[in-house]
């Protein structure tokens, strides 16, 4: 069932698909900045089925394909921010990340946090999915890690809470005001989901720096704009309108789908 209704069919079948865009880059999407663009307005529309539809017909536990290792043909490719400047991330590289931390706060019932030693001990899952990027390409290979949910558990959700927002040490954007650093957020059904991993193992080897060391977030029945890089706070809330621009992550700020389920 999982298949019969995705974002990407959905969208084939609606106005965008007679657009004439061709996913060969995100600076395919700069129309969606505009917000009386007739074409963002119906792809807003699309969005809030598809999501709606997912959640209504999907069952929160239904998992996204895993494949066999046979069907790992490449590395994963790496794109996006590959190597964070910011001297945060900077002196943790430097130190092999042996002091990293990555920290639950927010809405729970006491702040937790973890070095990366730690979450490697931790119950591990290993699973081989395809990464589908908004720019049309697949990639499909093996992550390794330790599932959030249980994380969460150890902080203890909060009744009210209904968002993990994911911030990240990646400044992917520089101003003259300033870095503006990259963050994510989901929904607790997917924070939970049992794919839903950190992720510190990429294809048997320790995750690289240019795919996201120390910590990658992997939530598999999205998109690979949803599996945040660099890792280091998850903040539990129940509102997104203080983060960014309000809409809930980097990308969705700039007008791209929050969901981003496939």
């Amino acid at each position: 069932m999982s298949r019969l209704i995705t974002r990407r069919n959905f969208l084939r079948s609606s106005a965008v698909a007679g657009s004439g865009l061709i996913l060969a880059g995100c600076d395919q999407f700069n129309f969606l900045g505009d917000k009386t663009n007739p074409v963002r307005h119906v792809m807003e529309q699309a969005n809030v089925l598809t999501y709606n539809v997912q959640r209504t017909l999907i069952g929160d536990q239904t998992l996204a394909r895993e494949y066999s290792a046979s069907e790992i043909r490449q590395g994963q490719r790496p794109n996006g921010s590959t190597d964070p400047s910011t001297p945060e991330y900077t002196f943790l590289k430097m130190q092999n990340f042996e002091p990293y931390r990555l920290t639950i706060k927010g809405m729970v019932e006491r702040e937790v946090s973890f070095s990366l030693a730690e979450l490697r001990n931790m119950p591990v899952r290993s699973q081989i999915t395809r990464h589908d990027c908004v720019e049309g390409w697949s990639c499909i290979a093996k992550w390794t890690g330790t599932p959030l949910g249980p994380i969460l558990d150890m902080a203890g959700v909060k009744p009210h809470a209904r968002f993990c927002v994911y911030h990240c040490y990646d400044n992917i954007q520089r101003t003259l005001s300033g870095d503006i650093l990259y963050y994510e957020s989901s929904d607790l059904v997917d924070a939970y989901h049992p794919q839903t991993i950190l992720s510190y193992g990429l294809n048997d080897q320790v995750l690289p720096v240019a795919n996201g060391a120390p910590v990658r977030l992997r939530i598999e029945r999205a998109l690979g704009y949803k599996q945040p890089k660099y890792l280091h706070t998850i903040e539990l809330v129940d509102d997104l309108s203080a983060f960014g621009k309000g809409k809930g992550g980097y990308w969705p700020d700039q007008g791209y789908d929050w969901y981003g389920g496939i």
